[in-house]
């Protein structure tokens, strides 16, 4: 059984923000599988998904501090420069963690770890809403 849903993410501000909890309501919007995969695409080149600590804000901040270190703005090599000083950091920062992810389901709600949680990377200043596509893929039930 395959299925698709886009899952329409409110604006957030710059920075790292924990989606998991809008991940898994989506999912009880979906056919019930007892065991399948969830693959999820950001649809923007601006952003980024990862998976990591879902507990302490604190790691939240410190990706945001590194990778703004990592990518600093008006770097002097950077060309692409039209949509202001965050947008190629921003497109870099996204290759670097990436669009997607491929994760477990168990019983319509994400089968992660204990301490694991679903980080949208938000890249620019302004970056508005996201959209992310679900794509589910298991055995109904």
């Amino acid at each position: 059984m395959w299925q698709q849903h886009t899952l329409n993410l409110k604006a957030r501000a710059r920075g790292f923000h924990l989606i998991t909890a809008e991940i898994n309501a989506a999912l009880q919007g979906m056919p019930a599988v007892s065991c399948g995969l969830l693959h999820l695409q950001l649809l923007h080149t601006s952003a980024s998904l990862s998976l990591n600590e879902n507990a302490d804000p604190d790691v939240r901040g410190d990706f945001e501090r590194f990778f703004n270190r990592l990518v600093p703005e008006n770097a002097p090599y950077f060309r692409h420069l039209d949509e202001g000083p965050d947008d190629m950091p921003a497109h870099i920062k996204s290759s670097i963690l990436g669009t997607s992810l491929l994760l477990p389901v168990n019983r319509q709600q994400l089968a992660l770890g204990t301490w694991q949680g679903v980080y949208l990377g938000e890249h620019r200043d302004a970056g508005g809403s996201r959209r992310l596509l679900l794509t589910l893929q298991g055995q109904p039930g």
